[in-house]
């Protein structure tokens, strides 16, 4: 196997490329751009005479993407917006019949916007509890931190991130913005080691930090991400060219369900002739490179002719 690149790694490359098989001449759909690994090796692949388009949520991924793009060459068209409205951009890009003949969407949060303390994604790094994947609107996380109730942020703990202690965290944080509103990671962090019973020193050595279930559900809830993904999932065969694939990679359980059942449902109600009979999973060497890999999940989808 080819030695994989480990710098802001995209995930199970060889898997996509072998399930979407692009083609020169093929448009095909990035609904996840991020800093454009897939994207770039879904450009070489189709060009000449194909057509990339591609989406993020997020300003700055699609600046930084756009200069690797253009060392490769090849037609391609960015749009700043959100993959449920996937219908529209194919819309506006003018794409004949607003079908395409190969679609990817990498769910979830890039590397990029953890690793950057600003953005507010990380429990390991201090910044301002925002967690927004587009800055430029909607609310940040301590915004709904410090607004839901108790029992609010406790079904979102439990059903967004499967958190266990979820009625102990959503108490200690109503105690605790009672006497000064949350407003940064650390403050949250804390709060939640402390409702499991974790020192701040014993979180960090931990190997599934404390707080890393609750942050993710708070930044799922923060982003809309499951009803995006859903309306992704209910336009998705009406965007297909028969004999096109989709490939849809999640990286938590509540995500993966969805695409399941509606791969699933899809092969039964005829929009799909087949779908990936098991989630397709890294390799030991990707994993060993890219860690974050470990919890993708790869499913797959062909348009029925």
């Amino acid at each position: 196997m080819k030695k994989r690149d480990t710098g802001h790694v995209s995930v199970m490359m060889d898997e996509v490329l072998e399930a979407l098989n692009p083609r020169p001449g093929h448009v095909v759909v990035d609904c996840t751009l991020g800093l454009g690994g897939h994207a770039s090796a879904l450009l070489k692949r189709i060009t000449p005479g194909g057509r990339l388009i591609a989406i993020d949520f997020d300003p700055a991924n699609i600046a930084a993407a756009r200069t690797r793009l253009e060392r490769i060459g090849g037609r391609f068209d960015l749009f700043h917006t959100n993959f449920a409205g996937l219908p529209t951009v194919l819309a506006q890009a003018e794409v004949e019949d607003g079908k395409v003949d190969a679609l990817l969407a990498d769910v979830g949060v890039a590397s990029t916007q953890i690793d950057d303390p600003a953005r507010g994604f990380s429990y390991r790094r201090p910044g301002p509890l925002d967690m927004r994947m587009d800055p430029t609107r909607g609310q940040p996380a301590s915004a709904l931190i410090n607004r839901m109730s108790e029992a609010e942020l406790a079904a979102a703990f439990l059903e967004l991130g499967d958190e266990t202690d979820a009625p102990e965290i959503a108490r200690l944080i109503v105690e605790r913005r009672a006497i000064e509103p949350i407003t940064t990671t650390e403050a949250l962090m804390a709060i939640i080691c402390e409702a499991r019973d974790f020192t701040i020193e014993r979180a960090a050595g931990a190997k599934l930090h404390p707080a890393a279930r609750t942050f993710q559900a708070l930044r799922i809830l923060v982003n809309r991400e499951l009803a995006n993904l859903d309306r992704l999932l209910t336009v998705l065969p009406d965007v297909l060219k028969p004999g096109a694939t989709a490939a849809i990679i999640s990286f938590h359980s509540g995500e993966d369900r969805r695409v399941k059942a509606a791969f699933r449902d899809g092969r039964r109600a005829g929009f799909y002739s087949e779908i990936s009979p098991e989630p397709v999973l890294a390799d030991s060497n990707e994993v060993g490179l890219n860690p974050r890999s470990r919890s993708a999940k790869l499913r797959w989808a062909t348009r029925a002719s």
